[in-house]
């Protein structure tokens, strides 16, 4: 009986995917290959977007600063990017962003990133290695 119960759920399951690739204009595929590869799709196109729109705002010298940081740092580089095209939308952005420029973004970036602090704290036990030289007298 849990098998049927299971069969239920997953036909269930199978239909509420279907209803929603449907929804989204996702075609009539339904199995998840399909899913998984609009989503791919999507991502790639949002990259897309995302390159074209830091082209319209970046001197080439910065975007090949900026493009040397995300391999070393990828996450600082997206938080740039991420920044930078913020700017941009709201409209802050009067020009092409230099390279100088992009630097300042970097360092301010860097300045606001919580600097991580390892706090060793040694305690003074009645095992203290300190005594030991008094034994040979």
């Amino acid at each position: 009986m849990a098998d049927s119960e299971l069969d239920q759920i997953r036909k269930a399951r199978l239909e509420q995917l279907k209803a929603q690739a449907g929804a989204n204009g996702g075609g009539g595929g339904g199995s998840s290959g399909a899913g998984s590869a609009d989503l791919e799709r999507q991502r790639q196109q949002q990259e897309e977007a995302r390159q074209h729109i830091l082209s319209q705002i970046l001197h080439p010298e910065a975007a090949d600063r900026l493009g040397r940081i995300r391999l070393v740092k990828e996450q600082r580089a997206t938080e740039v990017e991420n920044r930078l095209m913020t700017l941009a939308q709201t409209g802050q952005l009067r020009q092409k962003v230099t390279e100088t420029q992009l630097k300042e973004l970097l360092n301010a970036v860097a300045d606001n990133q919580e600097k991580e602090k390892i706090v060793v704290s040694r305690r003074k036990g009645w095992d203290d290695d300190d005594d030991d030289d008094l034994l040979d007298l």
